[in-house]
């Protein structure tokens, strides 16, 4: 299965969606069209039952170089580029990005193939896990450019590598090699380029041949939610309900069945259909 994208490529296998940056002579610098591409990869694939997990890549050298500057010194102008004329009304485009991401029932994991620059840095931080190539960098070049951090990533980055490291990585604007990424906790592994997508797909497919899809759901929206949340009451509420709910599931039935009789388990259970009664259990805050 295919969806049908003019600059992303996204094909469903094996219950694994492989999303694809496709402006690889440009880097995959992120346009207008792009945006909206991007937040409908991510409500799109969430709202697939086939689909359990999604892998997001880049084709060519470049992971993403940013948001397209090529039309020079306005590029960054909202309301040049018709992003809005009135500031209360005006929403950062990355953001709409980084928010469907973080919507999303399904596990997303970052297979970063080379630079990954601006929004092409900052949407990274809402996926689950991140693989990263030798030859990737990484740049939160805001500062330099005379902007601040998008796409929620003042939010989202101290969560991933602590305030200390977010802080400098962001203040000097500099490149962070792949090693650097991954003893700051950003990066899970490195891989030479030939290994990368491999391992993404292994690490995919160990999640989407051995678990509950709606388990591996409501625990992607529990983690995110709750690493946030100012006491563990918030997450004892929502998982008590949760676990009321889903231990007559049929899931459950097949996942204790399957352990004792020694065989690999077949859920039937799909995302978005066979969601918990109690979910969602928040309402996102107006913007």
């Amino acid at each position: 299965m295919a969806y049908d994208y003019e600059f992303l490529v996204c094909t469903v296998s094996d219950h694994i969606a492989t999303v694809e940056l496709n402006r690889p002579e440009q880097m995959n610098a992120i346009t207008t069209e792009m945006v909206h591409e991007l937040i409908d990869v991510f409500t799109a694939t969430d709202a697939d039952p086939d689909v359990r997990v999604v892998v997001v890549t880049g084709r060519g050298r470049a992971y993403c170089a940013g948001a397209d500057v090529s039309g020079g010194s306005n590029a960054l102008d909202a309301q040049d580029r018709g992003w809005g004329d009135d500031v209360e009304d005006y929403r950062d485009t990355g953001g709409l990005i980084a928010l469907a991401a973080y919507r999303s029932t399904k596990p997303i994991i970052g297979a970063v193939n080379g630079v990954a620059a601006g929004l092409g840095a900052t949407m990274l931080l809402p996926m689950d896990m991140v693989l990263a190539s030798e030859s990737a960098r990484f740049g939160f070049v805001f500062a330099k450019r005379g902007i601040v951090p998008e796409a929620c990533s003042t939010w989202f980055l101290p969560r991933k590598v602590g305030i200390s490291t977010a802080a400098e990585w962001m203040y000097t604007g500099r490149m962070v090699s792949a090693v650097e990424a991954k003893e700051a906790g950003l990066v899970r592994s490195v891989h030479a380029p030939d290994d990368l997508l491999p391992a993404a797909y292994a690490l995919a497919r160990e999640i989407a041949e051995n678990t509950s899809p709606v388990a591996v759901g409501m625990i992607r929206q529990m983690l995110w939610q709750f690493g946030a949340s100012t006491h563990p009451m918030d997450a004892h509420r929502v998982d008590s309900r949760l676990n009321f709910e889903l231990g007559s599931s049929p899931d459950v039935v097949e996942g204790i069945t399957s352990f004792l009789e020694k065989r690999a388990p077949q859920f039937p259970g799909r995302l978005p259909d066979d969601a918990p009664p109690s979910y969602p259990w928040s309402t996102e805050p107006d913007f």
